[in-house]
């Protein structure tokens, strides 16, 4: 499998070393040119309102864009969930505007603020899963076409699929724990969704 992340700013390294550990081709992605031919695609965290900028300069947003209503698997993580969410409701800056999720940034605070908890993710099995959360957005509200996958005791909303697209808040990239990426690699195109179903 050939797995492109995007890695213009944020913890892209680390996807790629954690793809690469389960023996999948992980590079990364600058130019609109590397796109060609993916299994999938990795927007990383980061500092969603500096990716979404260098993903425009880079002239990135429209051919993901594309790729993601074609069936192309994508994960956002973090700041990545953020940029593929359809509303973001305390940002000014833009989103690719894939999935049919509303996203608040920093939903927990600052990076100070930032904590680990063991998440249940019945997708993944039955052990928790180590959530890593930095400055983490949540979903705040899904709509049509959406899977919820993980949800804080609280309830707020940390992973959720639709399609071909997967989002989470946290990073399992930061974790010793494959599970959440050998997920990833199961999606495929066959899970498509078109642009007038978002």
């Amino acid at each position: 499998m050939r797995i492109g992340v995007i890695a213009l700013q944020g913890d892209f390294a680390e996807h790629i070393a954690m793809l690469s550990r389960l023996d999948v081709d992980a590079f990364p992605v600058r130019l609109p040119s590397q796109l060609d031919e993916l299994d999938g695609l990795v927007i990383p965290g980061g500092e969603s309102t500096t990716l979404n900028r260098l993903m425009t300069e880079y002239a990135l947003i429209e051919p993901v864009t594309e790729l993601a209503y074609q069936g192309l698997p994508v994960w956002g993580t973090c700041a990545g969930m953020v940029l593929l969410a359809k509303t973001v409701t305390n940002s000014a800056d833009g989103s690719l505007g894939i999935m049919n999720i509303e996203v608040e940034r920093n939903a927990f605070g600052r990076q100070v603020d930032s904590f680990e908890s063991e998440l249940s993710i019945p997708a993944l099995g039955d052990h928790p899963f180590p959530g890593v959360f930095i400055r983490a957005p949540v979903i705040r509200a899904v709509a049509a076409g959406v899977e919820i996958l993980c949800q804080l005791p609280d309830g707020a909303i940390v992973a959720a699929r639709q399609g071909n697209c997967l989002a989470s808040s946290f990073h399992p990239e930061l974790t010793g724990d494959f599970r959440f990426h050998s997920y990833f690699l199961s999606l495929d195109g066959r899970h498509a969704f078109t642009k007038g179903s978002h």
